[in-house]
């Protein structure tokens, strides 16, 4: 394998969760040191186990961003908010603590409003704590990267 394709497989994470009524997603988070980012691609569920990667909503995050949804991974805060606006459309991340024991610790939502024609894209996932600790540690060494430390 290449160092470059090395490189790029282990800089991605993604949390699949499809489920039995077909509205279940995948959210996927993957640094890029060249854009001095992490991306965010979310897609919706379609089919048993497939994902619509073509109607996929992205967010780029810059430092601010990993920082809002760290705090919130280790519960310094209830929740986080990402509002993006561009001419194109507005995106939005949400990251909230769920204090219910029959509930998945945290929920977790990309959506998506075309400028023009106000359709919204959203997808929403359940996040396990095991799933928030590795994406706790995982943004920790983001933004140690993209820092430069």
């Amino acid at each position: 394998m290449s160092t470059k394709a090395a490189t790029t497989a282990s800089t991605e994470y993604a949390i699949y969760k499809p489920n039995g009524r077909g509205t279940g997603g995948v959210i996927r988070f993957d640094l890029n040191r060249a854009k001095q980012a992490v991306f965010v691609d979310a897609a919706s569920q379609s089919g048993d186990k497939h994902f619509d990667w073509e109607q996929k909503i992205t967010m780029k995050w810059g430092l601010n961003d990993l920082g809002a949804v760290l705090a919130t991974l280790q519960g310094r805060q209830a929740q986080a908010k990402l509002f993006h606006q561009s001419e194109k459309a507005n995106s939005a991340f949400e990251l909230a603590f769920r204090d219910d024991p029959q509930k998945a610790p945290f929920m977790m939502s990309v959506s998506r409003q075309e400028g023009a024609s106000k359709t919204v894209k959203k997808v929403a996932i359940p996040l396990t704590h095991a799933e928030a600790a590795i994406l706790e540690t995982a943004f920790r060494a983001a933004i140690t990267r993209l820092l430069g430390w």
